[in-house]
């Protein structure tokens, strides 16, 4: 860490901390360079990148000022949905997303892939080179239906964090989380089901919903604490739900964490309509508070929450690592492990052990959770200077993801095919959700270091969003919606 963001950190503490409180005159470069012994333009670099996390602001010959929260954008809208359940739809628009992610000239600011370029993962591949050198016969061969028990164990030690006391017995390693989410679904499912989720939803999540047959109603979401336990409640006394299924921890799309009252409050409602509840919990770690927080798991008494979580966010996607405990539904998880997966790679499986026993995982945990949390500060800086004033943005508290809401009637998917040929690519927010709301949301990662080369490509986002919308101002006959 260089000097200047040294003393970022440091003064980014202290107004956490209150020293300096919003609206307050920070000390001048000179003073802050005679204080910490460091140049003026180390001082300059620090301000500066205070500046870009939004925590201060410069005012001509006045100096630097802690900026007020009042600043911010505003947050995104909770949208309301018939509480019905519906067909799920958008395969078409999600497998042109994922082709698109495939393609090696485009810069891919929708995905949701971790920063593969930090230290840890160099330790983490020399330990895949040992392994697989000194232990090619174990390595090559069939592991256990559970997964690898060394793994397996680790896992239980690293669910103590989130509040959860499991053994490793209890825990099924999967393909990577999207495959624990199957396995939950296939467990408490049916062809035909009901299905309650968040919304807007990973769209990995619906279109496997979609893939075995079940139906959804999508619950209105709220970006700060998360699903209506209200409309849940009313949906649950309508229809016959056999499971929720929700992102309660760093959310995908939305950034919230559900506070515990409310994940208590639903893990209630889940037992009086005796429903199972799929928790994914994918990027649970990355929560920028500490501890992180508890899991629903945590709190169930009666094994009727399957989590499911993996590597793929925290560490790498290309591991195809994750993990279910699923509670009282074991047997059954067990079997749609069995006749769909099958075995999980032992590699990876014994390399991401020995990365969790030497001490190597929670050490790159630390460390992402500051860059990610710097970059959304930065992030957001960089959407307010070069989107409309009325755009509205999630504000995560983990992970790497960002909710962009346009205004109304804009379409995300016209606005990603004017993009892809300048080499840019988002997420539409449509692919979001089951029926195709959210056409006028984008969803954004922020997991790469924030270089010059994303700046200016926010800056082409936001430059096509006015050419847009002036579009349609200028000929309101014109429908900005696709059809």
């Amino acid at each position: 860490m260089t000097r200047y963001q040294q003393l970022a950190n440091i003064l980014s503490q202290r107004i956490k901390e209150g020293l300096y409180v919003p609206g307050e005159r920070l000390p001048s470069v000179r003073v802050l360079s005679d204080e910490h012994g460091v140049s003026i333009s180390t001082v300059q670099q620090a301000y500066r990148q205070l500046e870009e996390c939004l925590l201060i602001e410069a005012r001509p010959k006045s100096g630097y000022f802690v900026r007020c929260s009042s600043n911010l954008p505003a947050l995104p809208a909770l949208c309301s949905h018939a509480q019905r359940p519906v067909e799920i739809s958008q395969w078409e628009n999600t497998l042109e997303f994922l082709k698109a992610s495939a393609q090696d000239n485009v810069l891919h600011l929708g995905v949701g892939t971790p920063d593969l370029s930090g230290p840890g993962l160099k330790i983490l591949n020399r330990l895949l080179a040992r392994i697989s050198l000194h232990q090619s016969e174990e390595v090559l061969d069939y592991d256990s239906i559970y997964g690898a028990l060394a793994l397996r164990e680790q896992i239980a030690r690293l669910m103590l964090d989130s509040g959860n006391h499991q053994s490793a017995d209890n825990i099924i390693i999967t393909s990577g989380c999207h495959g624990a989410l199957a396995i939950a679904l296939g467990a408490v499912c049916q062809p035909g089901d009901i299905v309650a989720v968040d919304s807007p939803s990973f769209h990995g999540a619906m279109q496997t919903l979609k893939g075995m047959g079940m139906k959804v109603i999508e619950i209105p979401t709220d970006p700060v604490v998360g699903i209506s336990l209200e409309a849940l409640e009313m949906a649950l006394d309508q229809w016959p739900i056999k499971a929720i299924q929700l992102t309660p921890t760093c959310n995908n799309p939305l950034g919230y964490n559900m506070p515990n009252e409310r994940k208590k409050a639903l893990l209630t409602l889940a037992q009086r309509y005796d429903v199972a509840i799929i928790e994914d919990d994918v990027y649970g770690a990355l929560a920028y508070q500490y501890p992180r927080p508890p899991t629903i798991a945590s709190f169930d008494e009666d094994g009727r929450v399957l989590l499911c979580s993996s590597f793929s966010k925290t560490v790498a996607p290309g591991l195809r690592v994750g993990w279910i405990a699923p509670g009282r539904y074991l047997e059954k998880a067990l079997h749609m492990k069995y006749i769909s997966a099958g075995r999980v790679p032992t590699l990876p499986q014994l390399a991401m052990a020995e990365f969790i026993k030497q001490g190597h995982y929670l050490q790159h945990l630390r460390r992402m959770r500051r860059q990610y949390q710097r970059n959304r500060d930065i992030m957001t800086g960089w959407i307010m200077k070069y989107f409309p004033p009325n755009t509205c943005l999630s504000r995560p508290q983990g992970s790497f993801m960002l909710w962009v809401e346009l205004p109304y009637g804009f379409d995300s998917l016209r606005l990603n095919r004017c993009l892809l040929p300048q080499g840019i690519q988002i997420a539409v927010g449509f692919i979001s959700s089951a029926a195709g709301k959210y056409r006028n949301c984008l969803r954004l990662s922020y997991s790469k270091p924030m270089t010059r080369e994303i700046e200016h490509a926010i800056q082409k986002v936001g430059k096509t969003i006015y050419e847009l919308l002036e579009v349609e101002q200028a000929s309101p006959e014109i429908q900005v919606l696709s059809p």
